[in-house]
Parts: structure tokens; C-alpha cells; sequence
């Protein structure tokens, strides 16, 4: 900021009128006190006011900066100028610590940039009078920068140096109206030229245009008339066609009457041959019906054949009293009502797929497991309910693929609560309370009928020779878990 020389009145006796002779001076003569309120500040002022105590918010501790400013220290200064305005100015007019703080970090860190003559110390000027007229008052540079001076120092012709910044202000918007205006003026009469040029472009072309439109006009005539010939032409050839079309449409007629009689003796013949097809599909219906109650009447026949063939056997043996339903010896021996008779020839041993093949396909075949020799030979590392699970499982599909009667026998010592029901077409037993299932396999051979085929799957070798002894076949656990598998 400038600083500004000349801004305060000459003090009395250097050139100003003196009092009358043994009178003091009046009251209107009196030195003015500094200013107390502002008056209404101009908007450009406010800016301006703002900006300064933004400059020097920025700068001061934070002790110094009042409460309600402190949410702005944070800011840039212009962005604390634009949003703090209104803040920063009510601070500076309502507190003067506050504004003797703003002075002082402008005489400290920007000296001479906030100084007007006498303002520096806030003190008023020595004369004793003060000028009326604000022409008194030497114009500034900048005469917002004079009023902010002013108004911070607590100058006591503030408010004619806020009056002077005004109507500068209000004379520096009347000159931008003015230069506005101008400017307007002149970009209309360019527009008013460029328009009358351009008026004079197009009467100019609309001459031409007129000028073309004639000549196309001709020449729309001249084919016009070339066209009407054309079209005149044209008639003439519709009418020879139209002539031959109705030539052509008599013998068509003509054409199309035998051709429709031809296509009613197809459709006469066809409609013969449906029906000649209908009355074959029904002789072909017939034919089969016929074929269906002949090949019924023969199965009726077979039927009744069949039924006399198996009374004949049911009732030789009912007269031999063979198969009465009653239990077999491997229930016997579960019954605890064996005999223990055994067989007379010795087995033999199995020790291939070909060889336990050829045993299970004989007829009447009795398979005696050893169900925990297998189980834990197979898959030892499943608990023993899972492990009988899974053997009489498939135990069970290798009696339905080869119809063989199948018993297993485990150990009861260890059997809290097992089910005795296997598998389909799979007897399962336990041993009882003391008794080895070892024990219940040599009773099972031993029940057994003299002449029956027996195979018994174990890897005892002692249970292996006792069997044996008494006719049955044996085959070790892998083996049979290799068929199994």
C-alpha cells in the first residue's frame, strides 16, 4: 500500500483565520474525536478491510487470534478473505485489541504499507480546527486503501475518507458502465455493418438465385413438354398391352378350365386310393387282432400247461416230502440243535478267482465267512460296525449274482446291540457269550448234509484244517475280498 502524504489539515496559525480578540474558540471549531462507530462501508471497502485482517490473521499467534476467527487461520488468505468476510470486518469494527493487533503486524512485518500522515500514532492533527469540505481532502492513489487506513487508526476523518472512497468506488463503476456501454456500442455497430454487408450478400445472391431460377424454369418447361410426350407415348403402349393382356387372358381361360379338370380326376383317383388304403389298414387290423388272439389263445394254453406240470411236482413232493419249508442246517446250528455229523471226504483248498468261480457256480453252494477275519483283513482300519456293514453289503450282492446261500459269523463278546438282519439273501450270526465264532463255523460244516458243497472263506489256518477234515472246501480272505472287490 501507498503511503499517503497531505491527508491532514494545516494546524491553526499557518494560514487558518484566528479568534476573535479575548473570545476562545467556538464549538463548531472544535478537533474532532477519533471515530467510535463506523458508518455503512461500501462493498469494495468490506473487500477490501477483509483482506487485511486476513493478511495478518495468517500471521498472528494463536493467543492473539480471537475465538470466533479461528476456524478461518487455517485457510489460505484469500479464501479467509472471501469465506470469513463478514467475521473479519465485525471483529475489526466491534474490537479494538483486535484491530490494534492488525495495525501492529502491519507496521512490524509490512512497514510504510498501512501508514497515512498523523495516522501511525492514532493521534488527531495539532489544528485546532477541521476543514468542512470534503474537497479539503487530497485525493489518494487508492482511496480504499486511504478510508481502511482511516478506519483502523481510529482517524477522526474516517468517515469523509469512507464518503471519498464511495463515490470514488461509485465513480470507477459509472467509468466500467460507461467503457460496458462503449463497448456495446461499438460490438453493435460492428454487428449493424456486418448485417448490412450481409443484406447486401444476399441481395446479391437472391439476384443470382432468381437469375438460375429462371433459367431452371426453362428448362422445367422443355422437359415438361418432352415428359407429356413421354406420358403420351406411354398411354399408347398401355393401351396395346391392355389389348394383348385381354388376348392372352381369353386363352388362358381356356388353359386353366382343363387344367382344373385334370386336377378333379387326380382328386378322384387319389380319394379311390384313400379309400382302398383304408380298407387295407383295416384288413392289416383285423390280421393282427386275429394274430394277438391266437399267440393269447396259445399262452393260455402254455399257462395251463405249465400249471399241471408244477402240481405234478408240488405234489411229488409233498409225497416225498421233499422242500417242506423246512429250516435249513446252517439255522439248525443256529438254534443250538445241530448234530454234528460232518462229511466224509476231506476239502480242498482254493487259492484262485478261477477256482472259487467255478465253486460259487455249482448248484446248492453253501458260503460259510469268517466275518472278522475278512473285515479286518479287507479294511482294518474301519471300526468293527462299519467294518460288518460293509462285508455283509457286499456279501449280499455276491449271493444275487450267483444265487449261492451265504452265512457270516462274528464274534459276540464284543457286541453291546447288533442287528442279526443282513443283507438280502446273507445269514448274519453271532457267537454267544463265550463262544468263539471259530467254534460256530465247525458247527455249521458239521450240520451240514453229507454230499452238499461247502466253501469256507477264513485265513485261520487252524479253523482251516479242522473243516477241511469234514469235507468243506476253503478259500483264504484275500482271495474272496478280491472277488468281493
Amino acid at each position: 500500500m501507498v503511503q499517503h502524504d497531505g491527508d491532514r489539515p494545516e494546524p491553526a496559525g499557518a494560514g487558518a483565520p484566528s479568534c476573535p480578540a479575548g473570545a476562545g474558540p467556538t464549538e463548531d471549531a472544535a478537533q474532532p474525536g477519533p471515530i467510535t462507530e463506523w458508518p455503512a462501508l461500501p462493498g469494495p471497502l468490506r473487500a477490501r478491510l477483509a483482506e487485511i485482517a486476513a493478511t495478518a490473521l495468517g500471521g498472528m499467534t494463536p493467543p492473539d487470534v480471537p475465538a470466533p476467527l479461528r476456524r478461518f487461520a487455517k485457510f489460505t488468505p484469500a479464501k479467509r478473505a472471501r469465506l470469513g468476510a463478514s467475521a473479519l470486518v465485525g471483529r475489526l469494527e466491534s474490537d479494538p485489541v483486535f484491530r490494534a493487533a492488525v495495525v501492529a503486524w502491519w507496521a512490524e512485518h509490512r512497514p510504510g504499507e498501512l501508514e497515512l500522515p498523523d495516522a501511525a500514532s492514532g493521534t488527531a492533527p495539532a489544528s485546532p480546527e477541521v476543514p468542512a469540505a470534503d474537497d479539503l481532502l487530497p485525493a489518494p492513489v487508492d482511496t480504499l486503501d486511504a478510508a481502511a487506513v482511516a478506519l483502523l487508526t481510529g482517524d477522526p476523518l474516517a468517515s469523509r475518507r469512507v464518503a471519498q472512497a464511495e463515490r470514488t468506488s461509485d465513480l470507477a463503476a459509472l467509468r466500467a458502465e460507461r467503457d460496458e456501454a462503449l463497448a456495446k456500442v461499438d460490438k453493435l455497430t460492428a454487428e449493424l455493418e456486418r448485417a448490412r454487408a450481409e443484406l447486401t450478400d444476399e441481395r446479391e445472391r437472391a439476384a443470382t438465385v432468381v437469375s438460375d431460377r429462371e433459367s431452371e424454369y426453362q428448362q422445367m418447361r422443355r422437359r415438361v413438354s418432352d415428359q407429356g410426350a413421354k406420358l403420351r407415348a406411354a398411354v399408347d403402349a398401355r393401351d396395346t398391352l391392355e389389348a394383348e393382356v385381354r388376348r392372352l387372358r381369353a386363352g388362358s381361360d381356356d388353359r386353366l378350365a382343363a387344367v382344373q379338370a385334370e386336377l378333379d380326376a387326380e382328386r378322384d383317383r387319389a380319394a379311390a386310393e384313400r379309400r382302398r388304403a383304408d380298407a387295407a389298414a383295416r384288413e392289416v387290423g383285423v390280421a393282427r387282432r386275429a394274430a394277438r388272439e391266437a399267440r393269447k389263445a396259445d399262452e393260455v394254453r402254455l399257462e395251463l400247461l405249465l400249471d399241471t406240470i408244477g402240481g405234478a411236482v408240488t405234489g411229488l413232493r409233498r409225497e416225498l416230502d421233499v422242500g417242506a419249508g423246512g429250516p435249513r442246517p446252517a439255522d439248525l446250528v443256529a438254534d443250538g440243535s445241530g448234530d454234528g455229523t460232518g462229511h466224509g471226504r476231506a476239502g480242498v483248498p482254493v487259492d484262485g478267482l478261477a477256482a472259487l468261480d467255478t465253486l460259487l457256480g455249482m448248484p446248492s453252494m453253501h458260503l460259510i465267512v469268517d466275518g472278522y477275519n475278512v473285515s479286518k483283513t479287507g479294511y482294518p482300519d474301519l471300526p468293527l460296525a462299519d467294518q460288518r456293514t460293509r462285508l455283509v453289503t457286499q456279501l449280499g450282492a455276491l449271493a444275487a449274482r450267483t444265487g449261492v446261500e451265504v452265512t457270516v459269523v462274528f464274534d459276540g463278546a464284543a457286541v453291546v446291540a447288533a442287528s442279526g438282519r443282513g443283507a438280502r439273501g446273507v445269514r448274519v450270526l453271532f457267537s454267544d457269550p463265550g463262544v468263539l465264532a471259530d467254534d460256530v463255523v465247525r458247527d455249521l460244516v458239521a450240520a451240514e448234509p453229507r454230499g452238499r458243497t461247502l466253501l469256507v472263506a477264513t485265513s485261520d489256518q487252524e479253523v482251516v484244517r479242522s473243516v477241511r477234515r469234514r469235507g468243506a472246501h476253503t478259500v483264504p480272505s484275500a482271495v474272496l475280498l478280491r472277488r468281493l472287490g
